[in-house]
């Protein structure tokens, strides 16, 4: 027999101040390592172990290709970096982005329930969208437990409600009370039996979920839809009520990310017709302007029309971009 003795924890909008809450309350003798995919930006450092670090008992650092899984230790996932538990330590893969990040909530917490089995416990905050649900239903599906934030009280509720409803954890609780419930769930005997299944290449390591062989397609059936990040085909998958997207690259996505990534392209290419018209719109009336004032009368009247025409264009799709925009906010009120 064994216990619990990795949490895995995923956060995005909002995290930041969730994961000071959390680290303040985690004692330094928790028996168990602490790893964390906050949502990142690419470029630069992360600061996030300078800041858990100024309120939190325990070490905290960027995770290194190779750290080992220490009890009573944070590490964090670096900026465009996966962060992949393999056996006793982690590696970092710089693999296909998962639901559009890279760190991915989800390949953390699928090679967790991989590697560690009942061993795991996987924590979801504050976020936007559903990173961290299918990584959920893995965990659980191993024997792991699912801890996931209150939405009502998330700064950003989508993620823990996704995880909520998609995953079924055994646990919801404030960020108050989640440090003490850890510290109880990683204290509780677990089968220590588990094989553990880190069989994947180090080229495949951040899909964890079945890759394609070599030159062939993902399994699953093939979807109308294709891949925003490459533009390649998109696979489907169904394990019970969850569903997965993926393309031969191995970029991944759900159903919720993925309409939510077309739509923010929709809403761009929108923006450059836009521009385009009403760029068309000024040149083709000041054309007008000088055939007129020259004595060509037709020409004038030739590219008075066409400026007219493009104006109501851009009038059309302005409108669409200001529906779209109040549709936004409404999506975004918290429901009654």
């Amino acid at each position: 027999m064994t216990h619990r003795d990795l949490v895995v924890i995923g956060a995005s909008a909002g995290g930041v101040e969730a994961l000071q809450v959390l680290a303040h309350g985690l004692p330094a003798d928790l028996p168990a390592a602490v790893l964390i995919v906050q949502h990142l930006l690419p470029g630069g450092p992360s600061v996030l172990p300078q800041i858990l670090s100024r309120v939190s008992v325990m070490p905290c650092a960027v995770a290194r290709e190779g750290d080992g899984l220490v009890e009573g230790r944070i590490l964090v996932a670096p900026p465009d970096r996966h962060l992949v538990v393999w056996g006793d330590h982690v590696t970092l893969s710089g693999a296909a982005r998962d639901n559009g990040h890279r760190p991915a909530v989800d390949v953390l917490f699928r090679s967790a329930a991989r590697a560690r089995g009942p061993r795991v416990v996987a924590v979801v905050l504050s976020g936007a969208l559903d990173d961290g649900t299918a990584g959920m239903v893995a965990v659980r599906a191993c024997g792991g437990v699912g801890v996931v934030q209150d939405p009502d009280e998330a700064m950003h509720p989508s993620m823990p409600r996704s995880a909520l409803e998609g995953a079924m954890p055994e646990h919801v609780a404030s960020l108050a009370a989640i440090p003490a419930l850890l510290g109880e769930l990683t204290a509780v005997e677990v089968d220590g039996g588990w094989p553990g299944h880190n069989d994947l290449v180090p080229g495949e390591v951040a899909a964890v979920e079945a890759p394609p062989g070599a030159g062939g397609a993902p399994s699953g059936q093939l979807d109308v839809l294709p891949c925003p990040e490459c533009g390649g085909s998109l696979y489907r998958t169904e394990d019970g009520a969850s569903v997965r997207l993926r393309c031969r690259v191995g970029h991944a996505w759900s159903p919720q990310t993925l309409a939510a990534q077309q739509y923010v392209e929709l809403e761009s290419a929108l923006w450059m017709a836009l521009r385009s018209l009403e760029e068309k719109a000024a040149a083709t009336r000041e054309l007008a302007n000088r055939a007129t004032v020259s004595g060509r009368a037709l020409s004038g009247e030739a590219f008075d029309g066409l400026a007219v025409e493009a104006e109501r264009a851009a009038a059309l799709v302005r409108d669409l971009l200001v529906r779209a925009a109040s549709r936004r906010a409404d999506l975004r009120r918290p429901s009654p």
